[in-house]
């Protein structure tokens, strides 16, 4: 019921909606569209089909590169892990161009199939954060589909109302203690002189819409607040998606288990993986 939109950081109630003309910020989300090029896409996609496709869940197909992981006993290993494909090391290193992804070093990648006749999705679900760390980057190939975001917390969120400039479009929001503090904000995404209203956080959904080619990367409440999720009918064509992580604080420098995070790393920045 409500949609993100990247050019403001705001949650904006769908028309014809009990929502209409509401909004909230939305943290957390970095999406860039045109993140490759067509050919890039289709060099990328042809390199992956030429390995097999390992049977998922929900009518997804998968692909991984990364080490062997008991998530339930919390056990790690490298396993028969070689490395990320050699394709991802140009597009790892265009990530790093993105503000959000300073520092951002992938030890995982994860290749997912999505095609209707499969009645391809995944339920909404959190991305484990014992191993992998606070940013989940993807890759939106071959076709347009919308990530539905929901929130399983007890608390509200507070809704204000939107308010627009002349030529009717949103403005992106400031803070919003100096926007409440105006007489006018009509220069903001937001209207705080207004009264707000609260919601249950449970009847919150949120779109993000995800154009072929784009870069979304999930992050602070997105990450950790919200869960994520892809439904069959977001589906319209094949689709696949790229996912990247990175390792947790508990591997990185300074963690409980650095060494094996650093080994882990000095394989999957090889760029000489299959999948496993």
């Amino acid at each position: 019921n409500f949609t993100y939109c990247p050019a403001t950081g705001l949650a904006r109630g769908k028309e014809h909606s009990e929502f209409a003309g509401w909004a909230f910020p939305f943290p957390g989300v970095f999406l860039t569209e045109e993140f490759i090029s067509e050919d890039e896409e289709s060099e990328i996609v042809e390199l992956m089909d030429r390995d097999d496709w390992k049977p998922s869940q929900s009518g997804r197909k998968k692909q991984d590169y990364g080490p062997k992981v008991n998530f339930k006993k919390r056990r790690l290993r490298a396993g028969s892990f070689t490395g990320l494909p050699s394709f991802s090391k140009k597009i790892v290193a265009q990530m790093r161009a993105c503000s959000v992804l300073g520092g951002f070093l992938p030890v995982e990648q994860c290749n997912l199939d999505y095609v209707p006749d499969r009645g391809s999705a995944i339920d909404p679900h959190f991305d484990d954060w014992w191993l992998w760390g606070e940013r989940l980057v993807s890759l939106n190939l071959l076709s347009k589909t919308v990530l539905s975001m929901s929130c399983d917390s007890e608390d509200s969120i507070q809704l204000f109302p939107t308010s627009r400039k002349e030529n009717g479009e949103l403005s992106p929001p400031g803070s919003l203690t100096q926007t409440a503090a105006r007489s006018n904000s009509d220069e903001e995404g937001i209207d705080c002189t207004l009264t707000p209203k609260l919601v249950p956080s449970r009847e919150v959904t949120v779109a993000v819409h995800l154009p072929r080619r784009s870069l979304l990367v999930l992050y602070g409440d997105a990450r950790y607040r919200w869960k994520h999720a892809i439904y069959r009918r977001h589906i319209e064509h094949r689709r696949i998606c790229a996912t990247f992580r990175e390792l947790s604080a508990e591997f990185s420098a300074g963690g409980r288990h650095e060494d094996l995070g650093k080994e882990l790393l000095d394989i999957a920045l090889s760029f000489q993986g299959r999948p496993v």
